[in-house]
């Protein structure tokens, strides 16, 4: 017996409409057909059983069941679906156009933009004819009736945030039966209204008229210079709003910068409308997804806005009106989008060999070799999980879940062994592996490829561990800690370089504090290392199951290091977490280590090395720095907030910390944004800015 639910979720995340019913064994409906299946055995392992989909979960992977591999199940009792060939309308390529007056039942199969002959080898192509398919055949649409709204949805539907007046080309025969009628603000082309009839009278059908052409503007980070093509990563300027947490490009949580600090919004009457605005006003084309209900993790600080209204045709967010009172709404409810981005083939150049699942394998790209392109593998030196990152964003497979320097145990192409790629490093921001820097032409990799060729493996999910900075600056203060109590604390370096020819009867003085470190992604964070390759200290009597965990540094304003700590993962554990949530590792009897979602860590001010050793600083105005995860260790869907900074003053007696802050410094970006009547307003960021 094959549950209805599960046949329903499988159709659906394979883009069909229909799911058939059971009626009997191996007897199924398929619309108004009964079908008899009498399928084969299968010759192989049984993956999943006892199966329980909702229906909806986006892939059969989500449901519940006994867990991949465990089941009891023999090839007899194999199930299977037989889906109907309509695609769901409005997924990925249905367009559904009705008219509210005549309420004609009109759909079409697909839409496309056919590239005219000069923009045939552009990528990526911005303009061509519009055509729908139509009982089988590409149709194109008369423009007496198109306007510029028309246009602006259909690029918004193909990722470009603008469209320019269209150029009249040569006539064709083959049109469509109806116009279009858009008001602007649809997210794609099936919430139009259907337009006049056009009266088909072969060559002289839109004798008045030719056929649509749309000429689509993109985004900065699509639009390729003569220069440099897409040599360089796109990285924001001056924003006001931002995406983080999401794991393909165009996706995220949306944050706001207000009054110098970035916030979340709160997803109360989060539609489609205000998801384009956001959409646009980066740089891509319209919204595909309203997300709501912190979907794409969870942010931290302020919730800037609430209960968003949007037109659709501002140009930012900030100029949307809202509701200032945010009360009752917490992160659980931060709103995040997913937009349409234009296609430009970045996955064709890059693939995954040899891994058990598409989701791993060893990395090949297609490179120029001898005037033409070839498969190859990139040289594993310096490869990491920022390089990693970047490949599985490009292959639109989410974030990294590891990067790999041997890949021997995966049988790639033979016939791609040779690297063609070396040297690789990247920022983290860039949408594809070319954008890294890398050597180019002149490689340099003496381990080879081969067994020795850079892998990654990728997950749709990540954690994303962020500092609690108000904890941090509440919780600081000086100690003096004699010499001879710190011994097993100078064993593991977190003690400056003085210490070492320091007496047992000396001072060290410390600057300590607490750290609480929340999991605001959307799956557990757990050391890199297995359980039994963590490392015992003798001295202090515990394991590290991550050797560095967080950098402590106390800088001078111009960002010179004058003093240093750093904290081993002696014990990664659920101190607390958010109502609801069930704790799930403690460090107690050797037990499993790590950071549940929606629960936080927290180090004490008064455990060891919880501290800077300042005693060879001298007084004055510094920085202070924690930086989680420095290593890259562990793969997170944002390493972003993974600093925090305070502004710091030092009297040779007492210490102050103050003006914390998580990522970036705000002021930096050039701007202010002043919450005035119900929507936002933008200064230049000067100090007398409002009184001019």
């Amino acid at each position: 017996f094959l549950d209805l639910e599960i046949c329903r979720l499988k159709s659906c995340s394979l883009g069909m409409l229909d799911f058939f019913s059971p009626q009997g064994p191996l007897t199924f409906m398929c619309g108004h057909q009964r079908i008899c299946l009498c399928p084969p055995l299968f010759v192989g392992r049984i993956w999943l059983d006892n199966v329980h989909c909702s229906g909806l979960e986006r892939t059969l992977a989500q449901c519940e069941s006994n867990g991949f591999g465990v089941s009891d199940c023999k090839h007899s009792e194999d199930v299977g679906v037989v889906c109907s060939q309509r695609r769901i309308a409005g997924f990925k390529f249905i367009s559904t156009l009705t008219n509210n007056v005549e309420s004609l039942n009109v759909q079409v199969e697909d839409v496309r933009i056919r590239a005219i002959s000069s923009q045939r080898k552009r990528v990526p192509m911005t303009e061509g004819y519009l055509e729908v398919k139509d009982g089988g055949k590409w149709r194109q649409i008369c423009d007496l009736e198109w306007t510029e709204m028309n246009s602006r949805v259909i690029c918004g539907m193909y990722g470009f945030p603008g469209e320019k007046r269209y150029n009249t080309k040569r006539r064709k025969k083959n049109y469509w039966g109806f116009g279009v009628n858009c008001t602007g603000n649809e997210a794609s082309l099936h919430g139009c209204k259907l337009g006049h009839k056009v009266e088909l009278r072969g060559n002289t059908t839109c004798e008045k008229g030719l056929p649509v052409v749309v000429n689509c503007v993109p985004g900065r980070a699509f639009a390729p210079s003569h220069a440099q093509g897409f040599s360089k990563a796109y990285r924001v300027e001056q924003p006001l709003v931002r995406l983080r947490g999401g794991a393909n490009i165009g996706e995220g949580r949306v944050e706001v910068l207000k009054n110098g600090e970035w916030g979340t919004v709160c997803d109360d009457s989060w539609n489609l409308e205000a998801a384009t605005v956001v959409c646009r006003e980066l740089g891509f084309g319209s919204a595909k997804e309203a997300l709501t209900g912190g979907k794409l993790g969870q942010g931290m600080g302020p919730v800037h806005m609430n209960e968003v209204k949007c037109s659709g045709f501002e140009k930012s967010l900030t100029e949307c009106y809202f509701n200032r009172d945010a009360l009752g709404c917490s992160h659980e409810e931060d709103a995040a989008v997913r937009c349409n981005v234009p296609a430009m083939g970045f996955q064709n150049r890059l693939r995954l060999s040899g891994g058990r699942n598409p989701f791993e394998g060893r990395v090949e790209v297609l490179a120029e070799k001898n005037g033409s392109l070839v498969w190859g593998t990139v040289c594993s030196d310096s490869w990491g999980t920022i390089e990693a990152t970047v490949v599985c964003r490009q292959l639109g497979l989410g974030f990294a879940n590891n990067a790999f320097q041997e890949t021997w145990y995966w049988s790639g192409d033979v016939s791609a062994d040779d690297v063609v790629m070396s040297g690789v490093r990247c920022s983290g921001t860039e949408m594809t592996l070319a954008q890294c820097l890398h050597h180019g032409k002149h490689l340099d990799c003496p381990r080879g490829g081969g067994r020795f060729a850079a892998g990654v493996s990728c997950s749709e999910t990540a954690p994303d561990l962020v500092l609690n900075a108000q904890v941090v600056e509440h919780t600081t203060y000086l100690e003096d800690r004699p010499m001879y109590i710190l011994q097993c604390a100078n064993e593991e370096h977190c003690l400056s370089s003085s210490a070492a020819a320091a007496t047992s009867s000396s001072y060290r003085r410390l600057l300590r504090f607490s750290s609480q470190i929340h999991n605001n992604g959307l799956t557990d964070f757990r050391p890199r290392a297995a359980h039994n390759s963590w490392i015992w200290h003798e001295c202090h009597r515990h394991y590290h199951s991550m050797e560095v965990f967080t950098h402590y540094d106390l800088l001078s304003l111009n960002g010179t290091k004058v003093a240093e700590g750093h904290k081993a993962s002696f014990c990664l554990e659920d101190t607390q977490c958010e109502e609801g949530i069930e704790k799930r590792y403690e460090c107690a009897n050797f037990g499993q280590q790590g950071i549940t979602v929606g629960c936080w860590d927290t180090y004490r001010h008064d455990i060891d090395c919880q501290w800077i050793d300042v005693t060879d600083v001298v007084p004055g105005d510094y920085i202070f720095q924690v930086v989680i995860n420095p290593n890259f260790e562990v793969a997170e869907s944002d390493y972003t907030n993974n600093v925090m900074k305070c502004r710091c003053r030092y009297d040779g007696h007492r210490i102050w910390m103050y003006n914390c802050y998580i990522g970036e410094r705000p002021e930096i970006t050039g701007y202010n944004i002043i919450e005035c009547d119900g929507h936002f307003d933008i200064f230049d960021y000067w100090p007398n800015a409002l009184n001019r």
